[in-house]
């Protein structure tokens, strides 16, 4: 059963990323689909190829200082984060993506769970255990939230980046 769930899952990721006439995605045996960074927008958002079409992807989960909004001002630690997530994902940096429930926000960026292939880091922790940004819980995609809260909880403790820059 797990196996005709991750086909399926597959399948559909495929096919919202590519439609039907496009070049597929590579799919790993558990559904993960590969895909190749090409830049990061900042901290929380990052363009990933994925066969012939590159998307952005907003990393589900974490929400680091603004550093590009059209309306808001650069936020303490932004450019930091930014900068961290540039170095965990230079362009060329193989990754894999996992879905939640929801696909897309309102700005119709792919909401995903970034792995690095190297050392299948999980980037989305990562940013929040280094205190690279905070937990942001948005329903229905939450399926690492208690980890999520776990690892920010433990950056905070440890006063780590924001937590020990952006006080008050």
């Amino acid at each position: 059963m797990a196996r005709i769930h991750v086909a399926i899952t597959a399948f559909l990721f495929s096919t919202l990323l590519f439609g039907c006439g496009q070049k597929q995605a590579s799919v790993a045996p558990d559904g993960r689909v590969h895909g190749v960074v090409t830049y990061v927008t900042d901290g929380d958002t990052v363009a990933v190829r994925f066969g012939g079409t590159t998307e952005k992807i907003r990393l589900i989960g974490v929400d680091t200082p603004e550093t590009k909004h059209p309306t808001k001002p650069v936020g303490c630690w932004g450019p930091e984060a930014s900068a961290h997530t540039a170095a965990l994902l230079p362009p060329g940096t193989d990754v894999y993506v996992v879905r939640d429930t929801e696909a897309r926000d309102r700005y119709k960026r792919l909401l995903a769970y970034v792995y690095r292939t190297a050392d299948n880091l999980f980037v989305n922790k990562e940013l929040l255990a280094g205190g690279w940004g905070v937990p942001l819980s948005i329903a229905p995609n939450t399926a690492f939230e208690t980890d999520f809260a776990a690892a920010s909880y433990s950056a905070q403790q440890a006063n780590l980046g924001l937590w020990a820059h952006c006080r008050g």
